[in-house]
C-alpha cells in the first residue's frame, strides 16, 4: 500500500475524550499477548522531535516523498546533505524509560510483538527483540539499481571522504534524521554512488509516497490476528500505514488502547486514549504489573548499532 504524505489531519468534533486512567492499559498488559504499535512520539524523549505533537517537525519541515527522490538529482543532494548531518545527532540518541518500559514487558512475555513506525532502532537498543520496522531502519542503505544493502555507517564513512570539512549548523534535526539546512548550506555536497554497480543509494526506509512492502504488511496483519489486545504507543496514526492495523483489531473485535498526548485518527477505534506522557506512564504500568525496567539501554543507539517514518 502506497503511503500518502498526509501532513496533517483535523480531528473531528466528536472524537470520544482522552483519560488520564492509565490502570486499565496495566491490566491489559498483565494478561499478556498484547501487541505495541509504536510510533515518532515514543522517541521524542531521546530528544528526537515527533512529526505531529505540539512543536513538531512538520511545521517546519517538508519531509522528502520517493517521487521527489527518484525524479530529481538536485533533491538527493539535499537529502543526503540533510541526512549525513543529521545522522551524527540521530544516532547518538538513546533509548528512554519508555523503550525500556516496551523491552521489560517482552522480556515477560506480556507481548506478542511489537511494530515501530519508528526509524531510529531504538526499541532494539533498548533489549526489545524480533522488532518489525514497518517504516524500514536509517542504519541500512540500499542501491535502486542493482538492489544491494550496505551498512549506514559504511555511507557515513564515503560521505566524509567526499565532502571534507562539511560541518554547518542545523536548525534542528527532524523524525526522519534529516537536520534543517538551507539551499546555501548544503552548496555543492556531493552525493556518492552505489559502490557495487554506480547506482542510487536510498536510505533502507520507505519514504512518503513510496509502498511499505506487501510482505512486511502481512506479516503485520498476522500479528494483530495473534494478538490480545493492541497498545499504540506515541502515534498520531495519520498515515493509513499504522492505522490499518487498528482498524483492523477493532474489526477483530480485540481491544485497542492508545497512549498518545493529543488525540489521533484512531481514537474512534480505541477503547480509550491515555493522554499522558509515554516515559513515566509505562513505568508507572510497569510497576504496576510487577516488571523491573532497566535504568539505561541495553545498548548504544541506532547510530552505535552499526549502521535509522517515514511517518506516524
Amino acid at each position: 500500500m502506497r503511503m500518502r504524505p498526509t501532513l496533517a489531519w483535523t480531528p473531528p468534533e466528536d472524537l470520544p475524550p482522552g483519560t488520564t486512567d492509565w490502570e486499565p492499559v496495566a491490566d491489559a498488559l498483565g494478561a499478556g499477548g498484547v501487541l505495541v504499535l509504536s510510533g515518532a512520539g515514543l522517541s521524542t524523549e531521546s530528544g528526537i522531535p515527533d512529526y505531529r505533537g505540539e512543536g513538531g517537525s512538520l511545521s517546519r519541515h517538508t519531509p522528502m516523498t520517493y517521487q521527489e527522490f527518484t525524479a530529481s538529482a538536485p533533491a538527493r543532494r539535499r537529502y543526503w546533505a540533510r541526512s549525513h548531518l543529521g545522522w551524527r545527532t540521530f544516532g547518538r540518541a538513546r533509548p528512554n524509560a519508555g523503550h525500556r518500559a516496551v523491552a521489560a514487558f517482552g522480556r515477560h512475555g506480556l507481548l506478542s510483538g511489537v511494530i515501530t513506525q519508528n526509524v531510529d532502532g531504538l526499541h532494539q537498543a533498548a533489549g526489545s527483540e524480533d522488532v518489525v520496522e514497518l517504516h524500514g531502519s536509517l542504519d541500512r542503505v540500499v542501491c535502486l539499481s542493482c538492489g544491494a544493502f550496505s551498512p549506514r555507517r559504511e555511507l557515513a564513512r564515503r560521505l566524509e571522504e567526499a565532502n571534507a570539512g562539511f560541518a554547518p549548523v542545523a536548525a534542528g534535526i527532524n523524525p526522519d534524521g534529516d537536520a534543517d539546512l538551507t539551499d546555501e548550506q548544503v552548496g555543492d555536497f556531493r552525493v556518492v554512488p552505489c559502490a557495487v554497480c554506480g547506482g542510487v543509494l536510498k536510505p533502507d526506509v520507505v519514504f512518503f509516497g513510496e509502498s511499505v512492502p506487501p510482505g512486511r504488511v502481512e506479516h503485520c496483519r498476522a500479528l494483530v490476528r495473534r494478538s490480545t489486545a493492541l497498545l499504540v504507543l506515541g502515534s498520531s496514526l495519520t498515515v493509513m500505514s499504522g492505522l490499518r492495523f487498528v482498524r483492523q483489531a477493532a474489526q477483530e473485535a480485540k481491544p485497542v488502547w492508545i497512549v498518545n498526548l493529543s488525540p489521533t485518527r484512531g481514537d474512534a477505534h480505541a477503547v480509550a486514549r491515555v493522554g499522558l506522557p509515554l516515559g513515566a506512564t509505562l513505568t508507572a504500568v510497569a510497576e504496576r504489573v510487577g516488571v523491573e525496567v532497566a535504568v539505561s539501554g541495553a545498548s548504544a543507539g541506532a547510530g552505535g548499532r552499526g549502521g535509522v517514518d517515514a511517518g506516524s
